[in-house]
């Protein structure tokens, strides 16, 4: 009901052997399954962590009653507790990624005195039926594309295809890098992880690049996290060509071709001041520039419980 593909075993195999100290619990009503969770150990088995190496983790299950919530957090209190465990963290995926609309296991993990660690800004674009997004960005945003599209016809916007996807990444990633680098910091992923990702989950990636005749300047790169929602992983571009307003004509077609795909939400990330002390600190100049797409800001919550004596 509430999974993503960063909560699969498929997924976490791309991390190299010995990364990280995974330890995956399934939750058993008599013989059936009624929940799952990824995640593992830290600081020498002291921390237990959901998710361990992704981005999403927390109990995945089915559409469960508040008993059945209940009964699972309890179980997995008494387990973590026999393993002399000390801190517990766990992040779920907003409630976007839902099909259906129940927060039954946050309130068994607050009964059972677990704390919001903290939250993250995150911002999601809702595809309604029958309505372009494009029809809905600000007037701004809508005219910068329209410019583009009529102005610069040495622009186009290409949808990479499944079959020549590793090309794509090929091209995309010096971008990548040197987006990253503007900020000091280094991808999540290297392009041997994004390589090996294709390998394992060849329907896990969708990538569109903007060429202006025919270099590439700017891409996103989605994560197709389930059957609701398509992420925003990595939207990039080269500074120097910021004239043709790329990331305008990405939007464009990433919400077109996530609506024409039957997704729900396209996830365009989280809007956190890096540089700030506080984790929590949003970034304004980022939000308002989201919120010129018909964006919504939704949560991305840590629960906390700490077993010291």
């Amino acid at each position: 009901m509430n999974g993503t593909v960063f909560h699969t075993q498929q997924f976490l195999t791309y991390h190299n052997e010995g990364k990280f100290q995974f330890h995956h619990l399934l939750f058993y009503d008599r013989k059936r399954i009624v929940a799952v969770l990824a995640g593992g150990f830290r600081e020498s088995g002291k921390v237990y962590d959901s998710p361990l190496g992704s981005s999403y983790g927390s109990f995945v299950t089915e559409d469960i009653s508040a008993v059945t919530a209940l009964a699972i957090v309890e179980a997995f209190e008494k387990y973590i507790k026999e393993k002399g465990v000390h801190e517990v963290y766990l992040t779920s995926a907003p409630v976007i990624y839902q099909p259906i609309l129940t927060q039954n296991l946050d309130f068994a993990l607050l009964y059972r005195d677990f704390a919001y660690q903290r939250h993250y800004i995150s911002h999601a674009i809702e595809l309604r039926n029958g309505i372009l997004p494009f029809d809905r960005f600000q007037p701004k945003a809508r005219n910068y594309i329209r410019r583009i599209i009529r102005d610069h016809l040495e622009v186009r916007v290409e949808e990479v295809p499944k079959s020549d996807l590793l090309r794509g990444l090929e091209e995309f990633y010096p971008i990548l890098l040197e987006n990253k680098a503007k900020f000091g910091v280094k991808p999540t992923h290297t392009l041997e992880d994004l390589v090996k990702l294709h390998e394992i989950l060849p329907d896990l990636m969708k990538l569109f690049l903007v060429r202006v005749n025919d270099e590439p300047i700017a891409g996103s790169l989605l994560f197709l996290a389930n059957s609701r929602v398509a992420i925003i992983f990595y939207h990039m571009l080269r500074y120097n060509f910021d004239e043709y307003r790329p990331i305008y004509l990405l939007m464009n077609s990433v919400t077109r071709w996530a609506q024409e795909n039957n997704y729900s939400f396209v996830d365009i990330g989280v809007s956190q001041d890096t540089n700030d002390a506080n984790p929590m600190t949003p970034a304004l100049s980022l939000i308002r520039f989201k919120e010129k797409f018909d964006s919504r800001g939704v949560l991305r919550s840590t629960m906390w419980k700490s077993y010291k004596q």
